[in-house]
């Protein structure tokens, strides 16, 4: 009797644990490690799957005890070992139980049915074909005569046309089967999302580049699989540096994955692919059928494409040889999970490369603070791109004052500035560009007058408006009044300030009638190909004005682009959360990268009520290693990532009271512990999440900070492990996110 280590399909701490179940008999075969079984679990025996973890002849109970598997799940989707190695790392690393990672690294859950393509052609040879459709004549079958008399033509026939084109009769075709004249074959056709064609063009690579793909290609044919950082500006070439690497690794037999930030890239980036590699290129994302997510796993398993390209999720492609890994805007939060586990796909990315033996290249015009560092610090090499490719220039960038356009009388949300550089570049038939800078602004409060916003004075953080008028800080919990004059200028102009971009629209065919505009947002793109078609319109030229949030200002290439305006540059700055001039910082450059990527010379207009800060004049004067000096100084000052490591600690609740008491009894323990031990770090909160209610559950929050990753991850297992708040008991459910990119 053979044994297999099960773990049940229940995401919770306390039964984050294998259990051991016979395998009968008639299961030995496909009761394999890997494979999705149906167990009866606990004193009902009721039924619940789970994932065989690993094998054994050894039982641990009494084996006239042990309950056997009840069956394999049909049409389920095994795991491999990798994938279970991988699943425990991130598990350990980011939180969570086995069972949520083990579900993280299964890009498909359940098969779906192939799609078949079957073709009629000929088996009788020619005196049995013409006396039989002699005999169909004299008989007069219309339906057989029109079938022979295509197929004596053509010899081969789909299925599907001989039925809707020739309109024959299933019925038919089975007669004329059974009569030997012709037979059926049959090929599973699998469902290819990436579509294109392949030019076969090869442009050559600068000087630039091709010493970063030598210093990457040397190293991997010595044998050495390190982290590589390619820092290179706006419009620098660094897909091609992508390309070529891809293409030598192919010829080595290798496969590669690559990583872009968000759905909308997808279009662009595929097609540059696709000309390249043709239909060994193949995407995974979140927008495709589940027949179309099926079919790309089969097929990489299957090893019959080269390269997988789509979000944080393709990283765990089922490639057998994998031998590079890509990951375009490294800097993007894109890449850390919402759901738990909430890993992010860079840390995990490296791991995955230690586990295949694949050399990792991480790509970005405004590296993550982290992985400079790393690249500073020597564990990640460092390839630098200076000049832009196709020996286009780089933009022109102005900063222009929205509290000087305000104070002159002009309260639209275009400058007079922006206004005659898109009247130019309309009159001209080139293309504009206007970026809306949301992300984070809402709940923030700002003065239009002087630019500053209103901060905690503990945290240097954003404070965000709570109904009632109240500011709150979601990092210390400091609370205060909101002034109805700002406190540096004693203006009336502070309250909350947004704009969407349908309104955005609206302005621009006001100011500008009878221009052909796309807009290029959530409502625009919720729905199958969205942004692929907003895309290609837009660089067909059906549209003179491009209208989006940060979705349109990453990766995306359009030569007759002249002028990008940045309508609110520094509404990102009111975000409340410690990266807010880093995110501020990479939004503007990637945007003023958007402007003058080919022969056509390009200007960016930066609106802004804070010209002076140094995440906006060093993004205009594509200063990062300038950005990045000043903003780790902040970060040192009050120990935020990278200096230190944070643990947000998220605890939620039906009832607000038993909420507030589990993260005050949380906060207590960890106070404690910081107490009887040096080098813990500091304890913030707890205090309402900014989201203080969502889908009927109180939140509060809990941050960690310490030096050490390792005691963070102490704390957060013997937090799971000791029970210090039993979920069951206090009603709550409490999740762990290990440096959290955003607030809650």
């Amino acid at each position: 009797m053979r044994y297999a280590d099960v773990i049940v399909d229940i995401s919770l701490e306390k039964l984050d644990k294998t259990y051991q179940y016979a395998i009968p008999e008639h299961l030995s075969d496909t009761a394999v490690v890997g494979a999705k079984v149906e167990v009866p679990f606990g004193g009902g025996n009721r039924k619940l799957e789970g994932f065989i973890m690993d094998t054994t002849d050894t039982p641990v109970f009494d084996p006239a005890r042990t309950k056997e598997i009840l069956s394999v799940v049909p049409g389920a989707v095994s795991l491999e070992r990798r994938s279970i190695s991988l699943a425990y790392w991130m598990k350990e690393h980011f939180g969570g139980t086995m069972n949520e990672a083990l579900k993280t690294v299964l890009p498909v859950k359940q098969e779906v049915r192939n799609q078949k393509k079957r073709t009629l052609f000929l088996t009788a040879g020619p005196d049995a074909f013409a006396a039989y459709y002699e005999t169909a004549v004299k008989r007069k079958y219309e339906a057989r005569i029109r079938l022979l008399t295509v197929l004596k033509e053509k010899k081969e026939l789909e299925y599907g046309e001989a039925t809707q084109n020739y309109k024959v009769s299933p019925a038919t075709i089975e007669a004329v089967r059974r009569d030997g004249i012709v037979a059926i074959r049959e090929e599973t056709v699998y469902r290819n999302p990436a579509k294109g064609v392949q030019s076969g063009e090869k442009p050559c690579l600068n000087e630039e580049q091709q010493a970063a793909v030598d210093t990457v290609w040397k190293e991997y044919e010595e044998g050495k699989r390190g982290t590589y950082l390619l820092f290179g500006v706006t419009g620098s070439g660094k897909t091609e540096v992508y390309l070529e690497l891809i293409e030598r690794v192919i010829r080595e037999g290798k496969q590669a994955i690559m990583l872009i930030p968000e759905i909308s890239l997808t279009f662009q980036t595929v097609r540059r692919f696709y000309e390249r590699f043709g239909d060994r290129v193949s995407v995974l994302h979140s927008r495709l059928s589940s027949g179309e997510r099926y079919d790309q796993y089969v097929r990489a398993r299957e090893g019959e494409i080269d390269v997988m390209i789509g979000p944080r999720s393709a990283l765990f492609t089922p490639f057998e040889h994998l031998g590079l890994i890509l990951m375009d805007e490294e800097q993007e939060g894109a890449y850390k999970s919402e759901g738990t586990p909430k890993y992010h796909a860079r840390e995990t990315a490296e791991y995955l490369a230690e586990l295949t033996g694949a050399s990792l290249l991480l790509g970005s015009a405004t590296p993550s603070l982290e992985a400079f560092t790393k690249a500073k610090n020597g564990q990640y090499r460092l390839l630098t791109l200076t000049k832009r490719a196709k020996e286009a220039v780089m933009p022109q960038v102005e900063i222009v004052d929205l509290r000087q356009e305000l104070a002159e009388g002009n309260r639209s949300m275009f400058s007079r500035r922006l206004k005659e550089q898109m009247q130019e570049r309309l009159d001209k038939g080139q293309q504009v560009m206007l970026f809306l800078n949301r992300r984070g602004y809402a709940g923030s409060v700002s003065c239009r007058a002087c630019g500053e916003g209103m901060k905690c004075p503990h945290c240097d953080i954003s404070l965000t408006f709570h109904k009632g008028g109240k500011l709150l800080c979601h990092y210390c919990g400091y609370e205060t009044e909101q002034p109805k004059l700002c406190p540096s200028c004693g203006s009336k102009y502070i309250g909350k300030f947004g704009t969407g971009t349908q309104k955005v629209e609206e302005a621009v065919l006001r100011e500008f009638p009878g221009t052909k505009v796309l807009r290029m947002d959530a409502d625009t793109t919720k729905n199958k190909g969205g942004h692929d078609k907003i895309v290609e319109a837009f660089s067909k030229g059906e549209a003179q004005v491009l209208i989006g949030t940060q979705m349109i200002v990453k990766g995306h290439d359009f030569p007759n682009v002249t002028l990008v305006g940045i309508i609110a540059a520094d509404l990102s700055l009111y975000a409340g959360d410690y990266r807010a001039a880093e995110r501020t910082f990479c939004l503007l450059a990637q945007a003023a990268g958007r402007a003058g990527r080919d022969k056509l010379p390009g200007n960016v207009v930066i609106q802004t009520y804070q010209p002076d800060h140094y995440s906006i004049v060093s993004a205009a004067e594509e200063d990062y290693e300038g950005f990045y000096a000043q903003e780790m100084a902040y970060r040192r000052l009050l120990r935020y990532p990278p200096v230190s490591h944070v643990l947000a600690v998220l605890i939620q609740s039906e009832e607000e009271a038993v909420a507030r008491t589990a993260a005050e009894r949380i906060a207590q323990t960890l106070r404690q512990e910081k107490r009887q031990s040096e080098g813990f770090g500091t304890v913030s909160g707890p205090v309402p999440a900014e989201l203080a209610k969502a889908n009927d559950m109180y939140r509060f929050l809990i941050y960690v900070k310490s030096e050490d990753y390792n005691r963070l991850m102490e704390f957060h297992k013997r937090a799971a492990e000791e029970k210090v708040l039993t979920e069951s008991a206090m009603k709550c459910n409490i999740q762990f996110d290990f440096n959290p990119l955003g607030g809650y």
